[in-house]
């Protein structure tokens, strides 16, 4: 005598034929025509078991305004080459297309966003991010606009240096220092680290003899060498503070609102004191040169002012001045 499975292994079964029937609708239309053989061997499953699903597919959708099933609401597949190739093709959709979908804009705006990542060396050439920008741009209401994001110029000298932290070997390279002079270092590395789109080392400086933070864009001749880090990533503790204000940063004093002062985020300097104005509030900054005080600066306009050293003051202004004459000669 045949034994009858029990409610609780029936009602197992049935979830798992839900599941693969739920995982198998998106993965036809995505593919838009696949063999039996190759979706039996994706979802590790009969080939047998693929064909019930397939015929049990073409017999669901959503009744109409009638709350009867007409041809129209339920799904259908190219029944020929299923029968005689056994290939599977949906031919028709329900319900699937009344769901959001990414405008144009929003989908090229994600897509940007994909390729930037696309671009670092850690995911160049993805075959992941690839597939999902196609899937982006095909479930877009309509056709995005075509954008590119360059690769970063970066990104050689990120590969150079993550190769030299994983074999744990030293680097070396010029660097232009905060007052401009190039000078050759020999670095362990220790940890990258990103600040927007600017991306910094941090390691043990054998020419300085101490822990410095370096910019990427700042550095030429890169290179790795063979000779064993002294310093380990584990050996030396780094500061909380991408901006630890060692040696190469110079301290800057401003008059800033006081809503303002989260956004000058790490420039701020550890421990110096901010003091009110009036309306304003002074604080101390930390920059690597002048030139990233007038960046600094010019993200926050209006609401920054520089008060010492004279000559940041002086390179602050006359920057600006710079940039007003050149609004003058532009024609009317």
């Amino acid at each position: 005598m045949q034994k009858r499975p029990s409610d609780s292994t029936s009602f197992v079964h049935a979830q798992d034929k839900l599941a693969f029937l739920l995982s198998l609708v998106p993965y036809l239309l995505d593919r838009d025509r696949v063999s039996v053989a190759e979706v039996a061997g994706h979802f590790q499953v009969s080939e047998e078991q693929v064909r019930e699903a397939v015929r049990l597919i073409a017999v669901s959708g959503v009744p109409g305004e009638t709350a009867q099933y007409q041809h129209g609401d339920l799904f259908d597949i190219a029944w020929d080459d299923f029968e005689e190739s056994d290939e599977i093709q949906i031919t028709h959709r329900v319900a699937l297309d009344d769901s959001p979908r990414f405008s144009a804009r929003e989908a090229a705006a994600l897509i940007a966003g994909l390729q930037y990542l696309q671009a670092l060396p850690e995911t160049l050439d993805s075959a992941v991010l690839a597939s999902l920008m196609a899937k982006l741009a095909r479930g877009a209401s309509d056709t995005p606009s075509q954008v590119a994001v360059a690769p970063s110029e970066a990104s050689e000298s990120l590969l150079t240096i993550r190769s030299a932290v994983a074999a744990g070997t030293q680097i070396e390279f010029d660097y232009v220092s905060s007052r401009g002079d190039r000078e050759h270092r020999i670095v362990d590395p220790l940890r990258i680290d990103s600040n927007n789109e600017d991306w910094y080392l941090r390691g043990w400086c054998h020419t300085r003899q101490g822990i410095r933070t370096f910019r990427l864009d700042r550095m030429a001749d890169l290179s790795r060498t063979d000779a064993p880090n002294t310093y380990a990533p584990g050996d030396l503790s780094l500061p909380d503070s991408l901006f630890d204000g060692s040696g190469e940063t110079q301290g800057v004093v401003l008059e800033v609102l006081p809503a303002a002062v989260g956004l000058l985020g790490e420039y701020l300097a550890e421990g110096e004191p901010q003091l009110s104005r009036g309306a304003l509030t002074q604080v101390t900054v930390r920059v690597a040169h002048i030139h990233g005080l007038k960046r600094l600066v010019a993200s926050l306009p209006g609401v920054v002012r520089v008060i010492s050293p004279a000559d940041a003051r002086l390179a602050v202004h006359d920057w600006a001045a710079a940039a007003l004459e050149a609004y003058d000669a532009e024609p009317a």
